[in-house]
Protein backbone atom coordinates (compact mmCIF):
# COMPACT_ATOMS: atom_id res chain seq x y z
CA UNK A 1 0.00 0.00 0.00
CA UNK A 2 2.69 2.58 1.15
CA UNK A 3 4.61 1.63 -2.22
CA UNK A 4 1.88 2.33 -3.90
CA UNK A 5 1.15 5.52 -2.89
CA UNK A 6 4.62 6.24 -3.33
CA UNK A 7 4.40 5.82 -7.22
CA UNK A 8 1.24 7.81 -7.18
CA UNK A 9 3.36 10.56 -5.27
CA UNK A 10 6.16 10.37 -7.90
CA UNK A 11 3.84 10.48 -10.53
CA UNK A 12 1.76 13.68 -9.63
CA UNK A 13 4.93 15.51 -8.72
CA UNK A 14 6.41 15.08 -11.96
CA UNK A 15 3.60 16.11 -13.77
CA UNK A 16 3.65 19.24 -11.79
CA UNK A 17 6.62 20.13 -12.93
CA UNK A 18 6.24 19.39 -16.19
CA UNK A 19 2.85 21.73 -16.35
CA UNK A 20 4.81 24.13 -14.91
CA UNK A 21 7.73 24.17 -17.43
CA UNK A 22 5.09 24.45 -20.10
CA UNK A 23 3.72 27.39 -18.44
CA UNK A 24 6.96 29.38 -18.12
CA UNK A 25 7.57 28.19 -21.78
CA UNK A 26 4.29 29.68 -22.93
CA UNK A 27 4.87 32.63 -20.41
CA UNK A 28 8.72 33.84 -22.40
CA UNK A 29 7.52 32.63 -25.30
CA UNK A 30 4.58 35.31 -25.56
CA UNK A 31 6.27 37.51 -23.67
CA UNK A 32 9.83 37.61 -25.84
CA UNK A 33 7.88 37.35 -28.60
CA UNK A 34 5.67 40.47 -28.69
CA UNK A 35 6.74 43.82 -28.67
CA UNK A 36 5.01 46.72 -26.58
CA UNK A 37 6.70 49.27 -28.47
CA UNK A 38 4.22 52.35 -29.81
CA UNK A 39 3.61 51.36 -33.43
CA UNK A 40 4.41 54.98 -34.78
CA UNK A 41 8.16 53.94 -34.25
CA UNK A 42 8.30 49.91 -34.41
CA UNK A 43 10.29 48.29 -36.80
CA UNK A 44 9.59 47.72 -39.99
CA UNK A 45 12.95 46.35 -41.26
CA UNK A 46 13.27 43.08 -43.27
CA UNK A 47 14.76 40.38 -41.06
CA UNK A 48 16.78 38.53 -44.20
CA UNK A 49 14.19 35.95 -44.46
CA UNK A 50 13.60 36.76 -48.27
CA UNK A 51 15.69 36.47 -51.23
CA UNK A 52 17.18 39.71 -52.82
CA UNK A 53 14.51 39.91 -56.00
CA UNK A 54 17.47 41.61 -57.94
CA UNK A 55 19.48 38.40 -57.61
CA UNK A 56 16.82 36.01 -57.59
CA UNK A 57 15.37 35.53 -61.53
CA UNK A 58 12.78 32.24 -60.53
CA UNK A 59 9.43 32.93 -59.41
CA UNK A 60 9.09 32.76 -55.62
CA UNK A 61 6.58 32.47 -53.34
CA UNK A 62 6.30 32.87 -49.21
CA UNK A 63 3.57 32.90 -46.41
CA UNK A 64 4.65 34.77 -43.38
CA UNK A 65 3.30 35.42 -39.32
CA UNK A 66 4.47 37.44 -36.80
CA UNK A 67 2.78 38.22 -33.40
CA UNK A 68 0.06 41.46 -33.95
CA UNK A 69 0.42 44.89 -32.98
CA UNK A 70 0.00 45.38 -29.29
CA UNK A 71 -2.16 43.68 -26.73
CA UNK A 72 -3.27 41.54 -29.82
CA UNK A 73 -0.08 39.94 -29.81
CA UNK A 74 -0.19 38.49 -26.73
CA UNK A 75 -3.11 36.21 -28.07
CA UNK A 76 -2.44 35.71 -31.94
CA UNK A 77 -0.63 36.22 -34.89
CA UNK A 78 -1.14 38.59 -38.25
CA UNK A 79 -0.02 36.24 -41.61
CA UNK A 80 0.69 37.51 -45.19
CA UNK A 81 1.65 35.80 -48.46
CA UNK A 82 4.36 37.25 -50.62
CA UNK A 83 4.68 36.34 -54.67
CA UNK A 84 7.89 37.29 -56.71
CA UNK A 85 7.12 36.15 -60.40
CA UNK A 86 9.77 35.02 -62.66
CA UNK A 87 11.72 37.98 -63.57
CA UNK A 88 9.86 40.42 -61.17
CA UNK A 89 12.26 43.25 -59.59
CA UNK A 90 10.26 43.38 -56.77
CA UNK A 91 7.53 41.11 -54.14
CA UNK A 92 4.20 41.20 -53.90
CA UNK A 93 2.71 41.18 -50.42
CA UNK A 94 -0.77 40.14 -49.89
CA UNK A 95 -2.79 40.86 -46.83
CA UNK A 96 -5.55 42.22 -44.74
CA UNK A 97 -5.44 45.62 -42.63
CA UNK A 98 -8.60 46.26 -40.35
CA UNK A 99 -7.39 50.40 -40.57
CA UNK A 100 -7.27 49.94 -44.34
CA UNK A 101 -10.90 48.69 -44.41
CA UNK A 102 -11.79 52.33 -42.52
CA UNK A 103 -9.62 54.19 -44.87
CA UNK A 104 -10.36 52.80 -48.19
CA UNK A 105 -13.18 50.73 -48.29
CA UNK A 106 -11.31 47.76 -48.63
CA UNK A 107 -9.18 45.12 -46.07
CA UNK A 108 -7.11 43.70 -48.47
CA UNK A 109 -4.00 45.15 -49.24
CA UNK A 110 -1.81 44.62 -52.18
CA UNK A 111 2.12 46.31 -51.81
CA UNK A 112 5.94 45.92 -52.26
CA UNK A 113 6.41 46.48 -48.75
CA UNK A 114 9.79 43.94 -47.73
CA UNK A 115 7.86 40.80 -47.44
CA UNK A 116 9.73 39.56 -44.68
CA UNK A 117 9.87 42.66 -42.84
CA UNK A 118 9.42 42.82 -38.68
CA UNK A 119 5.27 43.25 -38.35
CA UNK A 120 5.87 46.65 -36.24
CA UNK A 121 8.55 45.57 -34.45
CA UNK A 122 7.74 41.36 -34.12
CA UNK A 123 9.76 39.39 -36.15
CA UNK A 124 8.17 37.27 -38.96
CA UNK A 125 8.01 33.14 -39.34
CA UNK A 126 8.55 31.60 -42.56
CA UNK A 127 5.77 29.12 -43.06
CA UNK A 128 6.39 28.00 -46.08
CA UNK A 129 8.50 28.54 -49.12
CA UNK A 130 8.13 27.85 -52.73
CA UNK A 131 10.36 28.45 -56.18
CA UNK A 132 10.30 27.95 -59.49
CA UNK A 133 8.18 26.69 -62.48
CA UNK A 134 5.56 25.50 -59.83
CA UNK A 135 5.72 28.86 -57.78
CA UNK A 136 5.07 30.69 -61.32
CA UNK A 137 1.55 28.43 -61.47
CA UNK A 138 0.57 29.47 -57.73
CA UNK A 139 1.42 32.85 -57.90
CA UNK A 140 -1.28 32.51 -60.27
CA UNK A 141 -3.80 30.93 -58.32
CA UNK A 142 -3.30 33.55 -55.53
CA UNK A 143 -3.67 36.39 -57.21
CA UNK A 144 -7.10 34.90 -58.59
CA UNK A 145 -8.11 34.51 -54.96
CA UNK A 146 -7.13 37.53 -53.69
CA UNK A 147 -9.46 38.93 -56.03
CA UNK A 148 -12.19 36.45 -55.00
CA UNK A 149 -12.12 37.11 -51.39
CA UNK A 150 -15.12 37.16 -50.09
CA UNK A 151 -15.15 39.27 -46.64
CA UNK A 152 -12.81 42.20 -48.41
CA UNK A 153 -15.52 44.85 -47.01
CA UNK A 154 -15.75 42.81 -43.67
CA UNK A 155 -13.24 42.80 -40.42
CA UNK A 156 -13.27 41.92 -37.25
CA UNK A 157 -10.10 41.18 -34.15
CA UNK A 158 -12.16 38.52 -33.31
CA UNK A 159 -13.55 35.59 -34.52
CA UNK A 160 -12.95 36.88 -38.19
CA UNK A 161 -12.87 37.49 -40.62
CA UNK A 162 -9.51 39.11 -40.08
CA UNK A 163 -5.79 38.53 -41.54
CA UNK A 164 -5.51 35.20 -41.24
CA UNK A 165 -9.25 34.75 -42.65
CA UNK A 166 -7.76 35.88 -45.82
CA UNK A 167 -4.46 33.75 -45.85
CA UNK A 168 -6.60 30.91 -45.18
CA UNK A 169 -9.18 31.78 -48.07
CA UNK A 170 -6.21 31.95 -50.65
CA UNK A 171 -4.00 28.82 -49.35
CA UNK A 172 -6.54 26.70 -49.87
CA UNK A 173 -6.83 28.25 -53.50
CA UNK A 174 -2.92 27.04 -53.61
CA UNK A 175 -2.88 23.79 -52.21
CA UNK A 176 0.45 23.21 -53.34
CA UNK A 177 2.08 25.29 -50.45
CA UNK A 178 0.94 22.63 -47.87
CA UNK A 179 1.04 25.40 -45.40
CA UNK A 180 0.09 24.70 -41.57
CA UNK A 181 -1.33 27.78 -40.25
CA UNK A 182 -0.32 28.40 -36.36
CA UNK A 183 -2.68 27.94 -33.38
CA UNK A 184 -2.16 31.26 -32.99
CA UNK A 185 -3.28 32.41 -36.59
CA UNK A 186 -7.05 33.16 -35.03
CA UNK A 187 -9.28 33.87 -37.22
CA UNK A 188 -8.11 30.73 -39.90
CA UNK A 189 -11.03 29.24 -39.39
CA UNK A 190 -13.88 31.17 -39.71
CA UNK A 191 -15.84 30.43 -43.36
CA UNK A 192 -18.75 32.86 -42.58
CA UNK A 193 -21.97 31.02 -43.31
CA UNK A 194 -20.08 28.46 -44.78
CA UNK A 195 -19.77 25.16 -42.56
CA UNK A 196 -17.06 23.06 -44.46
CA UNK A 197 -13.99 23.66 -46.14
CA UNK A 198 -11.06 21.94 -46.94
CA UNK A 199 -8.00 22.81 -44.55
CA UNK A 200 -6.00 25.30 -45.04
CA UNK A 201 -2.96 23.20 -46.28
CA UNK A 202 -4.90 21.46 -48.99
CA UNK A 203 -4.50 18.08 -47.10
CA UNK A 204 -7.83 17.70 -45.34
CA UNK A 205 -11.00 18.90 -44.36
CA UNK A 206 -12.60 21.05 -41.73
CA UNK A 207 -16.16 22.46 -40.24
CA UNK A 208 -16.80 25.47 -38.67
CA UNK A 209 -19.56 27.35 -37.08
CA UNK A 210 -18.81 31.06 -37.92
CA UNK A 211 -15.50 30.46 -36.60
CA UNK A 212 -16.19 29.99 -32.75
CA UNK A 213 -16.54 26.06 -33.13
CA UNK A 214 -15.21 24.27 -35.52
CA UNK A 215 -13.02 20.72 -35.75
CA UNK A 216 -10.18 19.79 -38.62
CA UNK A 217 -8.56 16.73 -39.57
CA UNK A 218 -5.63 16.83 -42.34
CA UNK A 219 -1.95 15.43 -42.89
CA UNK A 220 -0.48 18.66 -42.34
CA UNK A 221 -1.94 20.02 -39.50
CA UNK A 222 -3.19 16.95 -37.81
CA UNK A 223 -6.61 17.37 -35.56
CA UNK A 224 -7.81 20.51 -34.34
CA UNK A 225 -10.06 21.66 -32.03
CA UNK A 226 -11.53 24.87 -32.68
CA UNK A 227 -13.68 26.59 -28.83
CA UNK A 228 -14.41 30.04 -29.18
CA UNK A 229 -12.25 30.74 -31.83
CA UNK A 230 -8.86 28.94 -29.67
CA UNK A 231 -7.42 26.56 -31.21
CA UNK A 232 -5.84 23.28 -29.37
CA UNK A 233 -4.74 20.36 -31.24
CA UNK A 234 -1.98 17.71 -31.92
CA UNK A 235 0.27 17.29 -34.89
CA UNK A 236 1.16 13.50 -35.07
CA UNK A 237 4.01 14.68 -38.27
CA UNK A 238 6.05 16.66 -36.15
CA UNK A 239 4.95 14.79 -32.92
CA UNK A 240 3.81 18.25 -30.96
CA UNK A 241 0.88 19.98 -29.15
CA UNK A 242 -1.27 22.70 -30.75
CA UNK A 243 -2.45 25.62 -27.73
CA UNK A 244 -3.65 29.12 -27.86
CA UNK A 245 -1.42 32.15 -26.77
CA UNK A 246 2.27 30.28 -27.22
CA UNK A 247 0.90 27.86 -31.00
CA UNK A 248 3.55 24.94 -30.75
CA UNK A 249 4.38 22.96 -28.12
CA UNK A 250 7.48 20.92 -29.18
CA UNK A 251 8.25 17.44 -29.60
CA UNK A 252 10.31 17.05 -26.47
CA UNK A 253 7.36 18.50 -24.41
CA UNK A 254 5.13 16.40 -25.92
CA UNK A 255 7.07 13.57 -25.69
CA UNK A 256 7.75 13.67 -21.69
CA UNK A 257 4.27 14.67 -21.31
CA UNK A 258 2.87 11.50 -23.03
CA UNK A 259 4.88 9.57 -21.20
CA UNK A 260 3.52 10.83 -18.18
CA UNK A 261 0.40 9.80 -18.85
CA UNK A 262 1.82 6.48 -20.14
CA UNK A 263 3.20 5.95 -16.87
CA UNK A 264 0.38 7.19 -15.03
CA UNK A 265 -2.14 4.44 -16.73
CA UNK A 266 0.16 1.89 -16.07
CA UNK A 267 0.09 2.91 -12.25
CA UNK A 268 -3.92 3.25 -12.64
CA UNK A 269 -3.90 -0.44 -14.28
CA UNK A 270 -1.35 -1.76 -11.52
CA UNK A 271 -3.46 -0.72 -8.69
CA UNK A 272 -6.37 -1.70 -10.30
CA UNK A 273 -5.16 -5.80 -10.61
Amino acid sequence: MLMKRAQKFRFFVMLSIMLGAILCTVFFTIMGSNSDQSWRTASRAPVGLAPDPAITEEAVVQVYAARAVRWRGYVGVHSWLATKPHGADAFTVHEVNGWRLRRNGTAVVSSNRPPDGRWFGNAPELLAELRGEEAGIVIQQIESAVDEYPFADQYRVWPGPNSNTFTAFVLRKAPQLRVDLPATAIGKDYLGVQFIAGAPSGTGIQLSALGLLGVLVAIEEGLEINLLGLTFGIDLLDLSLKAPFVGRIGTAITGMLLGLVLVGFIILFRRAS
